[in-house]
């Protein structure tokens, strides 16, 4: 917190302690023994402190202390959120009534940000919380306001109020959510004059829309949020496991992603970037049919490359023959080495780039990355994505879209872009309308 926002939020803490019910609980609450401008001190010796992360002994403050409740208020827009945590972590008491709380507005693709993310997950000892703008305590807070919006959009509408027939699209969804009438003409009110990025980062219905980047992203935010509210689940475990290959149903909800199952006749494109799977970039394949809707996509990071060829070759297979657009910069050279060569049956339906080498062309198979080719590949799945051409489903691909800059450098430590990689691949094999093999019916 800075200055006048703490002074604000600690003067709040001291009226709620005023207004207790002393006399009516004589012994349950302690008396007050001193009470200045940055601590609240108790007759049972508990005390609360007040302070600022940017004094300059603000992470000092709880070294050698024992803390039984830390909120860090608006934590987001802390210059260094882990610098304090490390700081205050080791000073709350180890029971189950510590607690550390970190409250705050999204303030992008931050540390915060990071922490919620895998809270979210379930890979952090926090828990994630998200509260939309059409929660009943901002109702009643914001009262007065809606209540004026509630009148502007009667005088727009003849008296007569929001109803459900007025809806549109993004306005249904959000009702189903259990946002009132009420708020939804609240929310026009203000989208008069604020744009709607703006506004889904001031007040988010959905953590995706709290945490939309403001930075140079090469895909509309926008898109990306409408691609997520659309998005389809995967499918179960039991939906597919009886269909698929055996050596890919131990991946199901672990890695792999399958949102339609193939049909018969259709032709379907897969992107594959391969990494070496010892634990730092992921290896992806991502999956679209004919008209550009996804259909599967699977992510590890600890398959080891022949592995990782088995499992290209069945869910090749399973989708009706794929045609496999496969990076061969690096180790995907060995994977297109294996999946012609070393296996019993050759996979026959490999994308086939065309270059220039020694005064002609020649067709290579896989894709060659180059910064010519990586740049016409982002051009391209930004066109089809942003024209509608593409329907992505795979919620982490999205993610990686929402941070993916304008070269496509990762500008975050420990964040990848994969899936990105595939889903551009398999675009290009869409794009070229190819495929060696008959798809039978």
């Amino acid at each position: 917190m800075w200055g006048q926002a703490q002074k604000d939020l600690f003067n709040k803490l001291k009226r709620m302690n005023e207004h207790l019910p002393r006399q009516k609980y004589k012994g349950v609450f302690p008396d007050v023994i001193r009470d200045n401008r940055d601590e609240l001190v108790f007759s049972n010796g508990s005390k609360i402190i007040s302070t600022t992360t940017n004094q300059k002994d603000g992470n000092e403050i709880a070294r050698g202390m024992t803390l039984t409740f830390i909120l860090l208020s608006e934590c987001a827009f802390y210059d260094d959120l882990q610098g304090v945590l490390n700081a205050l972590e080791p000073a709350l008491m180890k029971n189950q009534k510590a607690r550390i709380v970190l409250e705050t507005t999204a303030n992008g693709h931050n540390f915060f940000w990071q922490l919620y993310t895998k809270a979210k997950k379930g890979n952090s000892k926090y828990k994630a919380f998200f509260f939309p703008f059409f929660s009943s305590a901002f109702e009643k807070q914001f009262k007065y306001d809606i209540d004026q919006a509630v009148d502007w959009y009667k005088s727009q509408n003849k008296g007569l109020p929001l109803s459900k027939k007025d809806l549109d699209k993004e306005e249904r969804q959000l009702h189903e959510m259990g946002c009132t009438l009420r708020m939804l003409m609240w929310r026009q009110w203000i989208l008069q004059d604020k744009p709607k990025h703006m506004f889904y980062q001031e007040y988010p219905a959905t953590d995706t829309q709290a945490f939309i980047s403001t930075s140079r992203t090469v895909f509309s935010q926008s898109k990306i949020l409408e691609h997520m509210n659309a998005a389809l689940p995967a499918l179960t475990h039991d939906e597919c496991a009886s269909i698929l290959p055996a050596s890919l149903t131990q991946y199901i909800g672990r890695g792999l992603n399958i949102f339609h199952l193939p049909k018969p006749k259709k032709r379907y494109y897969a992107g594959i970037d391969v990494a070496s799977g010892g634990g730092v970039d992921a290896s992806a394949i991502s999956i679209v049919d004919e008209e550009g809707e996804q259909v599967a996509t699977f992510s590890r990071n600890d398959v080891p490359v022949y592995e990782f060829t088995e499992i290209i070759k069945d869910l090749g297979l399973f989708f009706n023959y794929a045609l496999l657009v496969i990076e061969r910069n690096g180790l995907g050279t060995a994977v297109l080495e294996r999946l012609r060569k070393e296996t019993e049956e050759p996979y026959l339906n490999i994308f086939k780039h065309r270059i220039f080498e020694k005064g002609r062309n020649k067709l290579q198979l896989g894709w060659t990355q180059s910064s010519v080719t990586k740049s016409m590949a982002i051009t391209d799945l930004k066109e089809a994505f942003e024209k509608g051409l593409i329907r992505i489903h795979c919620k982490d691909t999205l993610q990686q879209m929402q941070l993916y800059g304008e070269r496509g450098e990762n500008r975050m430590e420990g964040h990848h872009f994969d899936l990105v990689q595939a889903l551009m691949l398999a675009v290009q094999g869409l794009k070229s309308g190819k495929y060696y093999v008959e798809v039978d019916g």
